[in-house]
């Protein structure tokens, strides 16, 4: 917990001049609260009995005026802490959510291979909501808790300590109560932010695939599962809910007993002779005041627990180590020819069998190497290291003769356009999706760029242009035109070196033959990497390696491999039926 506070406190270190101003403003409120009663029993015990009627209306005036400051000062303090103190809050969650999004940006590919897109959602937006709350409330609450009940303890002594040390006795009793479900209210809180994870995660994942789940028709079968982390979710908060009502409820009985203790004892007091009925009725007003802060306290602790909670969660995100980093010397890497290594590389996920062992590659600056074979084999994989998506496990991987772990990630997938068989455009419009390959490009960069990849003359039939929005992933847009506008991206971002993961097979014959011209006007003068299931797309390359599960089984062009009549060959007749 000292960890997670330290941490915490960190996001302060900006706004400090706010939060220094927010807690003076705190303080002065609290110090308005306590004096008040106190002038009502310096009225009642030094005012109101004078008999000159012109000098009591003399000592009304001027407390009058007296007051009518102090609560013009309160207002102020009220104004700028309910506002200002609010803002601060408001900053300090925009800061973590920003940390959070930077963080999760230099995740490796891993992480997100292990976690769900939804629960991260709900880690960005729900968990830091309360946090805001708790940054500006926590403190102010605590410190202004803290200052009435030291004052009021004081005044209370002051009146009469017997009657002081009973309302403490009873306090103990309310912190021991509070502290107690205090630690209930912690562990439901975070079972909630779980479970709203999960139904954030369900969410995202139907709606994410609507239209498969709409071609199967579906939709009761997500209804469900949504049903059911819907109800898992209802369960935890009636949970946290029946403690909160245990808790709450408890604090208010103790609050009756102090009210009937101060009752009783003030009673037996005056009777005695030993306290006035002013300094009862004083004793009772500053009750009020000190149960205030009590129920400041109270809100706190449920305050606190939502707002821990959550950023216990964030600081799980931020406790994951990328698990490819820049090394502290690596360098930018400049005027790449192209020229790509593998020595005796080996990878494996999560240290499980290997993906790939012991490949060795030499891939010559300009030439286009095609990577064929079954599925499993590996062929993803081995273009996924080369930017370092992956970290390999064994071996280097040299560009230019320099291994790819002593050059800076950035520049390092600056020399590299990846075409994939999924395109991934973004919400926007079509020109920000090609600017997405250089986002300082001009306009007529753009342009040259979907002239290249022949997706210039479609743009200008459509009503809006390059400014036309593609709608979620692209949805208002064909598998070819999507494609098409990927091709664009890499061509705006000319890099040496080119990987086309399977860029046609999801593809019509008619729209396969047109992006074909299109990769292999890319393709011309950068060292070019194709997966290819069509092994028709790739008998034109310079050399094609086939991998499979055993590693790399034939190395050639199309007719040599052809005639070696080997897996190659096999595929090959397999796939037209020769």
């Amino acid at each position: 917990m000292t960890y997670t506070l330290k941490r915490f406190i960190h996001y302060y270190k900006p706004y400090k001049r706010l939060f220094f101003t927010d807690m003076f403003c705190a303080f002065t409120l609290s110090g308005i609260d306590l004096i008040f009663p106190l002038i009502v029993r310096f009225l009642m015990n030094e005012v109101y009995v004078i008999p000159d009627a012109g000098q009591i209306m003399k000592y009304v005036v001027v407390i009058g005026l007296l007051l009518l400051g102090m609560y013009i000062i309160r207002y102020f303090c009220q104004y700028f802490i309910t506002s200002w103190g609010h803002i601060m809050g408001a900053k300090m969650e925009t800061d973590m959510r920003r940390d959070l999004f930077g963080h999760l940006e230099k995740l490796s590919f891993s992480y997100y291979d292990e976690t769900n897109t939804g629960k991260l959602m709900s880690r960005i937006v729900n968990d830091l909501f309360d946090i805001s709350e708790l940054a500006h409330h926590g403190p102010e609450d605590l410190f202004v808790s803290i200052i009435k009940l030291a004052g009021t303890f004081i005044i209370l002594s002051m009146i009469n300590i017997k009657m002081t040390l009973i309302l403490i006795v009873f306090t103990i009793i309310m912190l021991y109560f509070s502290y107690f479900y205090n630690k209930k209210m912690r562990i439901t809180f975070r079972k909630n932010r779980e479970k709203i994870a999960a139904v954030n995660a369900i969410a995202q994942d139907a709606l994410g695939g609507i239209r498969v789940v709409k071609s199967f028709a579906n939709e009761q079968v997500e209804m469900k599962k949504f049903e059911e982390g819907n109800k898992a979710f209802l369960e935890t908060k009636c949970e946290s809910y029946l403690i909160m009502g245990k808790f709450f409820s408890g604090n208010g009985f103790f609050q009756g007993v102090l009210y009937l203790s101060v009752v009783l004892a003030g009673g037996l007091f005056i009777s005695k002779g030993t306290l006035s009925s002013v300094d009862l009725t004083i004793y009772i007003l500053y009750i009020n005041t000190f149960l205030n802060p009590i129920e400041k306290l109270v809100n706190f602790t449920e305050q606190f627990q939502k707002g821990m909670t959550g950023f216990e969660r964030f600081l799980e995100v931020m406790n994951t180590a990328p698990e490819i980093e820049d090394d502290p010397e690596a360098k930018i890497i400049a005027k790449v020819k192209g020229n790509i290594i593998f020595q005796n590389v080996s990878f494996s996920y999560n240290e499980k069998k290997d993906v790939l062992s012991d490949i060795n590659i030499k891939i010559k600056a300009g030439k286009t190497v095609a990577l064929v074979g079954p599925s499993g084999g590996g062929k993803t994989t081995f273009c996924s290291l080369i930017p370092r998506f992956y970290e390999v496990s064994a071996g280097s991987i040299m560009i230019d003769q320099q291994d790819i772990k002593t050059i800076t990630q950035k520049s390092l997938r600056d020399t590299i356009g990846i075409v994939q068989q999924d395109v991934y455009l973004f919400d926007g419009n079509i020109k920000e999706n090609i600017a997405y390959g250089r986002t300082e490009a001009t306009d007529e960069d753009i342009i040259l760029a979907a002239k290249k990849a022949n997706i210039h003359d479609f743009i200008m039939t459509l009503t809006e242009g390059y400014d036309t929005y593609v709608g979620e992933r692209g949805v208002k847009l064909s598998g070819g035109q999507k494609q098409r506008i990927a091709i664009a991206r890499v061509f705006l971002k000319n890099p040496p070196i080119l990987i086309l993961d399977e860029a046609t097979s999801a593809l019509d014959n008619e729209s396969e033959k047109f992006i074909q011209k299109s990769l292999e006007e890319l393709a011309k003068n950068r060292t070019t990497i194709v997966i290819a299931h069509r092994l028709s797309t790739v008998k034109n390359a310079d050399e094609i390696i086939v991998l499979t599960e055993e590693g790399i089984k034939e190395k050639g062009n199309h007719k040599d491999l052809i005639e070696k009549d080997g897996v190659y060959a096999y595929l090959y007749n397999m796939q037209f039926e020769l």
